[in-house]
């Protein structure tokens, strides 16, 4: 191993850079002892060495079993690497109900069985409150509800049903359906729900203006460029499908079902919110009276820039998820595609290639439930990623050998949106050429991210080559050029472009996603900086120098990083710590002591944090109530990332690491269990219950056999907030590798102190 590791002599002084051993032969012989003793006799010794070593050793053996050969539902390009479900929450399936009742294809026999069984999966994962959320433990979620609602309702449940009345009562003590988000609002004023003068205008022109004009295209995060001209079309075009049924009885102030929610504000007359809101009336007035310049020409070219993202030798559906693939079918419907064009035949597919099929013969049960978008690359990248800690290269196992062959077929080698931003010099590199750079589908060339490019190019530079070869850390080399072409002015990295950090623009009314921007993050920056390390990069060079700035800058006053892509506290400075450990040598002696301080305070938080059972856990409701930060039950994937956090911080010996490392070994299930999905606590009349996680539906078998964990809480992040994901490999992937790292540091051959 390779990445830089810290240790002190006891807990109250100050770090020191050390380097770990670069190889696992410790694992690798532990492993082979544990094999000869037995397991019960393991068990009955209660010997942590032997216990952590067995663990490690059945953890390999699993995620080696889960290794696919066929891509998800038949996407993508076949060859060996790891794709799990990757879960959000009920409002995919609400919304793809919804999309199919505006295309007025609700009804067609081929749909309608369907239907009625993705229709089941929100009965499953409605709470004892009648509400919907976003994730186990979260608050009502509005929009979420409230679109649950409307499908029940348009499906034939009784409102006057216990289910749709405790909906309808938890949606009025929330402020009423009034309060849903933009991208909700859509979906009712496309059924005639609510009036279009209720949605932000995104007019269609904004595809017309120049690069030097404040909002631009090549300004707003990929993800909202994605959606921004499907949603802008729907705008132009207002698209109606109307439905004998409606949902006033959700609206405390019916006025809002004809003009925006939004409202200015007297206190702050001179903002950004209140600007946006005027020009937003501006825009609709101008609209009334006809006054449109350019509108058909603004439409042609939102047209050609959408069907050019769908090209399927280029990406699987529009920027690959969810939500514009939905957009796009309404807004190309209205523009007279027809259900046999193409293009339409494509992004129905790429659609229903997200379904998970759930078949049982409870029929409460039967159900389907849909994913935003799948995860091959960064689920394959994690994996490989733990396997190495654990000792295995390409050189000496297959499974890594083949992972390692997959992903470099997978490697982005277009120009996309993304270059348009880089630097003059750097837009002369070429990629699969002078750069590598990867996405986080099995296609998406449009949007490679630095996420997980960095992770790539970590593992394959780990993994190492068969012999004779050497094209796995000439594609992590490549990468690095990728990654510093993409640091931002601030020295951070954000997730898919340079330089989106105009705050300004989360006032404007359409922004209530929380994701116009792209702005650099500490979780991303400390992985770039493990990465670099791992990558053989100078770590003395100027450009580490100013993401170390970066990092120290953006600790938090309780001595944690906020964490971006996953939940949260605890997510971020398991990142931010790494970075700062890589990026030591960068340093002047004035700031090592400021890094020495910043890792004290870090230390002295994740102590606090650590839970009474030894494990970590923080629930995504610190996004909404920094009072939570790093609380939460401990989970699988949460006690990993702590538990590494802490080997850079402790000495190896120190009793809380001893206590994380026994959590993990005392939480691996030793047998397979029965299977279980995104389920909720039912009640004795079968309705739903509350949302911790317990009574199990569903199969989830790829993740619950021998070796793995068990972990119901959503710990990955897509847009805070708005938001979330349950990535089904992080309970598996990360207690392998932080396992396997303790059990190398504790009882491997180590540097000298």
């Amino acid at each position: 191993m390779s990445t830089p590791d810290t240790r002190t002599t006891t807990a109250e002084s100050e770090p020191r850079l050390a380097h770990a051993p670069t190889t696992s032969a410790a694992v690798a012989d532990m492993l082979s002892q544990a094999a000869r003793v037995g397991t019960s006799s393991i068990i009955a010794a209660d010997d942590l060495r032997h216990r952590v070593a067995r663990a490690v050793q059945a953890a390999s053996a699993s995620l080696i079993r889960k290794q696919r050969t066929m891509p998800f539902a038949g996407r993508g390009a076949p060859g060996a690497h790891w794709c799990a479900e990757l879960e959000g929450d009920s409002i995919l399936s609400s919304e793809y109900f919804l999309m199919k009742c505006i295309l007025g294809q609700q009804n067609e026999p081929g749909e309608k069985k369907r239907l009625a069984r993705i229709v089941n999966q929100l009965r499953l994962s409605q709470r004892a409150d009648g509400s919907w959320g976003q994730y186990p433990g979260a608050p009502i979620d509005v929009s979420a509800s409230v679109k649950a609602y409307l499908t029940l309702k348009i499906v034939g449940d009784d409102t006057d049903a216990p289910h749709m009345a405790r909906a309808r009562e938890a949606i009025i003590r929330a402020g009423g359906a009034e309060k849903c988000n933009t991208f909700s609002t859509f979906y009712l004023a496309c059924l005639g729900i609510v009036s279009w003068e209720a949605c932000p205008a995104i007019p269609p022109q904004i595809v017309l203006l120049p690069k030097w004009f404040p909002f631009h295209m090549d300004k707003v995060a990929a993800w909202t460029r994605t959606m921004i001209l499907p949603l802008a079309l729907c705008s132009a075009l207002q698209p109606v499908r109307t439905l004998s049924v409606n949902i006033d009885e959700l609206f405390i102030d019916k006025r809002f079902k004809r003009r925006l929610s939004k409202r200015i504000n007297p206190k702050k007359p001179i903002s950004w919110h209140n600007f946006f809101l005027l020009v937003d009336k501006g825009l609709k007035l101008a609209r009334r009276v006809g006054f449109t310049p350019l509108r058909q020409r603004s439409i042609r070219l939102a047209e050609s820039w959408i069907t050019q993202r769908m090209d399927p030798e280029t990406t699987e559906g529009l920027g690959a998820i969810f939500p514009p693939m939905v957009y796009v079918q309404i807004a190309f419907q209205k523009l007279g595609y027809t259900r046999s064009h193409p293009l339409i035949r494509q992004a129905e597919a790429d659609l229903d290639a997200f379904m998970i099929d759930e078949p049982n013969a409870d029929p409460r049960l039967d159900h389907i439930r849909l994913q935003p978008c799948f995860s091959p690359v960064w689920d394959t990248a994690i994996a490989l990623d733990a396997l190495i800690e654990a000792g295995h290269r390409a050189h000496n196992n297959d499974a890594v050998a083949k992972a390692c062959d997959w992903l470099r077929q997978r490697e982005v080698t277009r120009p996309g949106d993304w270059m348009n931003n880089l630097r003059p010099h750097d837009r002369t590199l070429k990629p699969g050429v002078d750069m590598a750079c990867w996405a986080f589908e099995y296609r998406n060339d449009w949007y490679p991210d630095v996420d997980d490019t960095a992770m790539v190019a970590k593992a394959l530079h780990k993994a190492g080559d068969r012999p004779g070869e050497h094209v796995n850390r000439d594609a992590a080399a490549r990468a690095v050029r990728f990654v510093f072409a993409m640091q931002n002015d601030d020295g951070g990295w954000a997730a898919f472009d340079r330089t989106k950090d105009r705050r300004w623009m989360e006032a404007i009314p359409f922004a209530d996603h929380n994701a116009m921007q792209d702005p650099s993050c500490s979780d991303i920056t400390g992985r770039v900086l493990e990465s670099l390390a791992t990558c053989g990069v100078d770590m003395r060079d100027a450009r580490v120098g100013h993401a170390m700035e970066y990092l120290l800058r953006t600790q938090q006053p309780e001595g944690c990083w906020w964490g971006r892509w996953g939940c949260n506290y605890i997510y971020g400075t398991w990142q931010a710590i790494n970075g700062l450990i890589a990026g030591r040598p960068s340093l002047n002696e004035r700031q090592r002591a400021r890094a020495d301080a910043a890792m004290d305070r870090a230390r002295a938080w994740l102590l606090a944090c650590q839970n009474p059972d030894g494990g970590f856990g923080e629930s995504a409701n610190s996004y909404l109530d920094r009072s939570l930060m790093g609380k939460g039950p401990s989970t699988a994937s949460q006690t990993a990332w702590g538990l590494i956090t802490l080997m850079h911080l402790l000495p190896i010996d120190h009793p809380s690491i001893e206590r994380a490392a026994a959590y993990l070994v005392g939480n691996q299930l030793t047998a397979p269990k029965r299977p279980f999905a995104s389920a909720q606590r039912r009640g004795d009349n079968g309705a739903p219950g509350d949302n911790a996680p317990a009574e199990i539906v569903g199969s989830d078998a790829l993740a619950d056999d021998e070796g793995s964990w068990a972990e119901h809480w959503f710990t990955g992040t897509g847009f805070p907030k708005v938001f979330y994901l349950r990535y089904h490999y992080y309970r598996h992937s990360f207690p392998l590798k932080a396992l396997a790292r303790f059990a190398e540091r504790r009882w491997g051959t180590m540097p000298s102190h």
